[in-house]
């Protein structure tokens, strides 16, 4: 697992209108908050999804862009948003590289039964690259607003 005041791992894949999208972009630019979440379309990646949609404009005052990863394809993220009319950016990570470099591909447990799966997580990286929060295994209801707060209190900083 990741922790506070590392490099935040290098990342680069396409987003849900299959643009190329990579941490590089953003240094010295733009605070990122990157969210995992398990699947588009099911009821508390869309809760949390929304919220985030919600508070865009919030974030983008604060010069921070958000961006959510799932291990779905772009035509998935691009259906899920439009459905939802979200206004998020997604990015695919459909061979998993990305879950694994910030941990949050794990052993899951639901109902008895132990499978691999996306642990919903959040991180927040500064304008250097820099992980200023990491939260693993958040609740998706009320998270978007707990993230932009920290956002908020790490800018007045």
């Amino acid at each position: 697992m990741l922790k506070l005041h590392q490099q935040a791992p290098e990342f680069s894949g396409l987003d849900h209108r299959q643009e190329p999208l990579k941490l590089a972009s953003f240094r010295g630019k733009k605070m990122l908050v990157l969210y995992f979440y398990p699947k588009d379309d099911t009821p508390g990646c869309t809760l949390e999804a929304q919220q985030f949609t919600e508070l865009a404009n919030a974030f983008a005052q604060l010069d921070t862009v958000v961006i959510g990863v799932s291990r779905d394809d772009c035509n998935s993220h691009l259906n899920f948003i439009e459905k939802y009319k979200l206004n998020v950016v997604l990015l695919a990570d459909i061979t998993g590289e990305l879950c694994q470099s910030y941990g949050v591909w794990q052993e899951k447990e639901k109902n008895g039964v132990k499978k691999m799966g996306v642990v919903r997580s959040t991180f927040i990286i500064d304008k250097e690259g820099m992980l200023v929060d990491v939260m693993y295994g958040v609740s998706p209801d009320g998270h978007a607003q707990e993230i932009l707060n920290r956002v908020q209190q790490l800018s007045s900083q």
